[in-house]
């Protein structure tokens, strides 16, 4: 147990050196790292209670759910339709009071139409149940109607990918550690440290990003237009920036390329007026169908249309077959830059509303800072005089024990990109308890071999052989507490465990290995008969 070789000693002093070391960028202000050169190294991100920040909880109507799913649905049956051999020939599809509703004209293709579209639903779950209910009534009509499984399972669905788009949008701001998490059923909570601009934050997160294309419907009377009333398979949108004076514009309803076949936006620039712009990529599938539609509608105007408002109509002068467009609009700079995210982005398959805001400012974190500092002092000063006075030279290896301890958890924090909370520093106070307490049940186990009349070298090897197996059993409850809050726990009880699992891990290195290096060294060294501990 006191056989401690060269080697063993070298990788002590090497963790400790380099915990040492990249722990001094989260100790200074940044501008002194960059300015020593250690700018580059990793440090560890405040969280909102510590820098401030802006606070958002989002709730998402899903209500458009149910709706998109409808509209999906008709297109759907629609292309199904056409694609049977030989086509099957249905009238109009009504999606009154949320049910999609069609005759088939020839009563002979009926079970070909219905097995056509009980093969566009999908089983929900395990249960067997189906996330369409498919029925005929009245001989000739089918009826699809959404069960309430599927419904909850799409509304999940939609969140799911809306928390990650949220999450990609903000991550494109380029800030440090945000906090995006599910808050309920329908509900995102954005957390967004140093941001204290909500407004931004708002804009960026509040726009669904639903590009379409369609064509502009030339068939409209502009008189009836301007009453809301459109042409068969045309729909009224609004259109601010219309260049011929009227607020709305027709354009056919179904669109002929969407945001989903987007490779890229980027902000830039007009050749001409160097007003700015949105350039936009479309991928492989997205640019057959631009050119197609391009080469097929050669004079006619294109609308490009963001969460159903129309941005520009422009004419189509000749066929683009690049796989190439440009958005222009009345961007600034500014809105250019957050219009090319939304759109990197993706859509929101939901729209999502703000029920809440808060911005905290940077007074508080300071404030807090300064009493979980001077909390942790006390605390640490109370400690180092205790044990001196109680175990003296083993005390002092005690000591050196937790000073390391807080480096080398501040060096692993730093290396994870691990976000410092205010109950994070709670979780530092507790760690510097919990790093003593093995190291008190280490010394006393020492007294306790040397009460029974053994050596200085047998007692020592006993006390942290004895020891190690008790602050083993002792850690592994930690942790597993600690594991819990981590994958149960939210906010401020996550920022605590983290804290706490890596003080774990820490503590038991330093006063296991740490201080059993420095007695071993000293029994070697100075060869006492009696420990005076």
């Amino acid at each position: 147990m006191n056989d401690f070789p060269r080697w063993k000693i070298w990788t002590i002093m090497l963790v400790l050196v380099t915990g040492i070391l990249f722990s001094i960028p989260s100790l200074i202000p940044e501008t002194t790292a960059e300015r020593f050169g250690l700018g580059g190294l990793p440090r560890i991100n405040l969280g909102l209670d510590l820098s401030g920040g802006s606070h958002l909880l989002l709730e998402a109507q899903t209500g458009d759910v149910a709706k998109q799913r409808l509209d999906l649905m008709e297109d759907s049956v629609r292309q199904e339709m056409r694609r049977a051999s030989p086509a099957i020939d249905i009238g109009d599809i009504s999606g009154a009071n949320g049910t999609l509703a069609f005759f088939v004209r020839d009563s002979g293709q009926l079970d070909a139409a219905v097995e056509k579209v009980r093969a566009l639903t999908n089983p929900v779950g395990v249960t067997g149940q189906r996330d369409w209910n498919v029925a005929v009534v009245d001989s000739t009509r089918v009826t699809m109607t959404p069960t309430t499984a599927g419904l909850n399972a799409a509304v999940e669905n939609a969140m799911q990918v809306a928390t990650e788009v949220v999450r990609r949008r903000i991550d494109e701001l380029g800030t440090k550690e945000p906090t995006i998490i599910r808050q309920g059923d329908d509900r995102i909570v954005v957390q967004v440290p140093g941001l204290q601009n909500p407004e931004a934050l708002k804009s960026l997160l509040g726009k669904t990003a639903k590009l379409e294309f369609k064509l502009v419907d030339l068939t409209a009377d502009p008189a009836l237009v301007a009453k809301g009333i459109a042409p068969a398979g045309s729909q009224i949108l609004p259109y601010p920036s219309n260049p011929q004076g009227a607020p709305v514009i027709a354009v056919q309803r179904r669109a002929i390329i969407n945001g989903d076949e987007l490779s890229d936006a980027n902000p830039g620039n007009e050749p001409q007026s160097n007003a700015p712009v949105v350039n936009i990529k479309f991928n492989s599938v997205g640019a057959r169908k631009f050119a197609r539609v391009t080469q097929a509608n050669v004079g006619k105007p294109f609308a490009m249309i963001l969460d159903n408002v129309v941005l520009s109509a422009p004419n189509i002068n000749e066929p683009i077959l690049g796989g190439s467009a440009q958005i222009s609009g009345n961007y600034t700079v500014q809105t250019a830059n957050l219009m090319s995210i939304q759109l990197r982005s993706g859509k929101l398959p939901v729209a999502l509303k703000v029920i809440e805001e808060r911005t905290v400012g940077p007074q508080l974190g300071a404030d807090s800072i300064r009493a979980g500092i001077i909390a942790s002092v006390i605390a640490a000063l109370a400690v180092v005089v205790f044990m001196l006075v109680t175990y003296g030279r083993f005390g002092i290896y005690a000591n050196l024990a937790v000073i390391i301890n807080i480096f080398i958890i501040l060096a692993v924090m730093a290396f994870f990109n691990a976000t410092l909370t205010l109950p994070g520093i709670a979780g530092f106070v507790l760690t510097i308890g919990t790093a003593v307490d093995a190291n008190v049940l280490i010394n006393e186990r020492i007294r306790e071999e040397q009460r029974r009349g053994r050596n200085p070298v047998q007692s020592v090897e006993l006390g942290y052989k004895e020891a190690s197996r008790t602050i083993f059993e002792a850690n592994t409850v930690h942790f597993i507490s600690g594991v819990v809050m981590l994958l149960l726990g939210s906010g401020p009880v996550k920022g605590f465990a983290v804290v706490l699992l890596i003080g774990i891990f820490v503590s038991y290195f330093t006063a296991v290995f740490f201080t059993r290096m420095l007695a071993v060294s000293y029994l070697r060294r100075k060869r006492p008969s009696v420990l005076h501990i």
